[in-house]
């Protein structure tokens, strides 16, 4: 099997996903290759807080039923306050320290510090919360369509 290197780059629907900047384009039938490098970073969508950076590495977000790969990059101390997302988290820290949470309201003592190579999975309307200790940049792998909401 040959596997051509493909640089992410935006894909000519990112219009349509507005809230998904850096969609990858890729061949339904070919294999998706990011290198770290060329990850294609931009702010990510609201509600995330400012310092959130987004790559889109696979997949559509957007689209309910498509497996979609992103990764984020948090600035030292970005706090992404108590939320649920309507599909499962899955996260896995690729650097930095991601400090987590579950419930409603923040609460560091009871916070778990997830290091690089750590995996986290939290269940769809799940509440939690995240702090990036460093810049941390960690990946999301799930099904979509992909949603994100504020505990109030």
């Amino acid at each position: 099997m040959e596997i051509h290197e493909k640089p992410a780059q935006d894909s000519d629907r990112a219009g349509c996903l507005g809230a998904f900047p850096g969609l990858a384009a890729a061949a339904a039938d070919a294999p998706t290759v990011v290198l770290a490098d060329q990850a294609k970073y931009a702010p990510a969508p609201a509600p995330y807080p400012s310092g959130s950076m987004m790559a889109v590495l696979s997949g559509d977000p957007t689209k309910a039923g498509s497996q979609y790969t992103v990764r984020l990059k948090l600035s030292d101390g970005v706090t992404i306050a108590p939320h649920a997302h309507g599909d499962t988290e899955n996260v896995t820290v690729i650097s930095g320290t991601l400090l987590v949470g579950v419930g409603s309201s923040v609460a560091p003592a009871s916070m778990l510090a997830l290091t690089p190579g750590s995996y986290v999975s939290i269940p769809a309307g799940t509440p939690h919360y995240a702090i990036a200790k460093g810049e941390t940049v960690v990946q999301v792998n799930g099904v979509g369509p992909a949603s994100m909401e504020l505990v109030k």
